[in-house]
């Protein structure tokens, strides 16, 4: 028994109290990520954004154009907020409240592009009968 109380209080243990140690890692004050993350993510960023160029440089036109430079942003972006914002190991509740609000206006943007043509449909029927 002796033993047992002389880890304990050696460990940071004291009657009714929890490890200090673990008080410790629950505060994570100054937390290290190994080099090789950073520099895997800077590698995709170059190759996202070589893709990016390459979209050009082929003279890609229309909706594909777009759709690929919108898409190889949007991965550069996650990217970025995951890995060097820190946002890969932050609470459930923190990402939702980061990513949700700017989710939700491209959703309420994409709804008022689908009503844009009604609306200038609606408009052109009825104000340009005066011509």
């Amino acid at each position: 028994m002796a033993h047992a109380t002389a880890q304990a209080t050696t460990h940071g243990m004291t009657s009714g109290t929890a490890p200090a140690a673990h008080a410790e890692e629950g505060h994570a004050e100054g937390q290290q990520h190994p080099i090789k993350l950073y520099l895997v993510v800077w590698g995709w960023l170059f190759v996202l954004s070589t893709f990016s160029y390459l979209v050009d440089y082929f003279h890609l036109e229309g909706y594909l154009r777009w759709g690929l430079i919108l898409l190889f942003m949007m991965l550069k972006a996650g990217l970025i907020v995951a890995i060097f914002m820190h946002m890969a190991w932050e609470r459930l509740a923190l990402i939702y409240a980061i990513l949700l609000p700017p989710v939700l206006v491209l959703v309420f943007v994409g709804i008022m592009f689908s009503e844009s043509s009604y609306t200038l449909l609606t408009r052109l029927i009825f104000f340009a009968t005066g011509s």
